[in-house]
């Protein structure tokens, strides 16, 4: 791959760190927390400790770095193959929205616990009936007096088994459509709040995903985040690092993958021949490594934007359509040149195979994202 300057030596080193930790605290245990459903909650306090969580939030919500630190975090689990890994929800997507619209008591109250891996945070956006299209949320907060009363149902929620804290969307106006739609730091352990247990999925097993359901939750007006009625403005606002990092987790796991299938094609011997000395192989590896290598050029650009806060949505939007579609379609390669051991559980391209392919649904499905570029040409 081409060299990359977008990073520093501060983030060189961290990366490395990053690496350690994945290999030492994660990677000998990955494999039965697939078969729990569930990463345990010593791996985000061994997280915290370790400066992996929150890295992009100023101190002392923070590690006090920037979005280059986040992006280490985010493509070396990626690059290990281990896409189930939750942390970037927690710190990318649930830490932004409490720094940039929650008061300082919440700020003080989660940000430090969460840095630390003594809290864990989800975000709840989808619904049953309402996925990628926001508008159509139904969850409901009322005001009453000193506290909002929250009822609703949210599903596909990332971390939900683990959350402490969750960042609900809700409307307090149901007929205004998305102009109603507000935002609330919701305590996990306020009663009426329930969750399901972790759901069965087709990859990412390891990844805790759940329902979430409120039922008369008393939330407190504190916990709003912003102001009522620009859930969807606010949304719209986070939106573009959101989908940056999930580009980044889609490279950098197409990009260990390589790496992997090289080495196997290198010691596999088919009609008496290693793999990588017939031809259609090298083809294979040569279109893979090409793509990735423009990939990777164009996300460090949308990286260097982000870095300084002037990535726009349609960018990002272009960015996570090109990297997911293109991880898709890479990993699929990949695995064919393993033959039947591709779809064994034996060697890693499986499991990425299969954990890629909801990336080209969160954040926003591919169909929306061409909606979105499509309609700003």
């Amino acid at each position: 791959m081409p060299a990359r300057s977008i990073f520093g030596e501060d983030h060189a080193l961290f990366r490395e760190q990053v690496r350690r930790f994945i290999a030492e605290q994660i990677l000998p245990n990955y494999a039965r927390w697939e078969q729990d459903g569930i990463t345990p909650r010593a791996l985000w306090r061994a997280a915290g400790d370790a400066g992996l969580l929150n890295c992009q939030l100023p101190e002392p919500y923070g590690m006090g770095g920037d979005v280059g630190h986040a992006a280490c975090v985010i493509e070396e689990l990626a690059r290990a193959n281990c896409l189930g890994i939750g942390f970037s929800i927690h710190s990318d997507m649930v830490a932004p929205y409490l720094l940039q619209y929650g008061s300082q008591q919440l700020r003080d109250t989660w940000l430090p616990a969460m840095s630390r891996g003594t809290a864990i945070g989800a975000i709840a956006m989808t619904e049953p009936g309402a996925g990628s299209d926001l508008k159509a949320i139904r969850s409901r907060a009322e005001l009453r007096g000193d506290h909002y009363l929250l009822n609703g149902q949210k599903t596909f929620i990332t971390n939900g088994v683990n959350a402490d804290v969750v960042v609900v969307a809700a409307t307090v106006a149901p007929e205004l459509g998305a102009r109603g739609l507000t935002l609330f730091c919701v305590d996990m352990r306020l009663p009426g709040v329930s969750k399901g247990p972790p759901m069965a999925k087709i990859g990412q097993h390891a990844q805790d995903t759940a329902e979430l359901f409120f039922q008369d939750v008393q939330v407190p007006l504190d916990c709003l985040l912003g102001e009522e009625q620009r859930g969807f403005e606010y949304m719209g606002e986070q939106l573009a690092g959101e989908r940056l990092a999930i580009a980044l987790r889609a490279a950098a796991s197409a990009e260990g993958m390589l790496d992997e299938t090289l080495a196997y094609a290198r010691q596999r011997k088919v009609f008496g021949r290693l793999l990588v000395d017939h031809q259609n192989t090298r083809f294979v590896l040569a279109d893979a490594a090409s793509q990735l290598a423009m990939l990777r050029s164009f996300l460090d650009h949308c990286l260097g934007l982000q870095m300084q806060g002037v990535l726009d949505a349609n960018t990002a939007a272009m960015a996570k359509l090109n990297a997911t579609e293109i991880q898709g379609r890479v990993l699929d390669a990949l695995l064919q040149l393993h033959g039947g051991y591709g779809y064994s559980s034996e060697y890693g391209i499986g499991r990425a195979w299969a954990d890629a392919r909801a990336l080209r649904i969160f954040g926003g499905s591919s169909e929306i994202l061409r909606e979105i570029i499509g309609r700003a040409l």
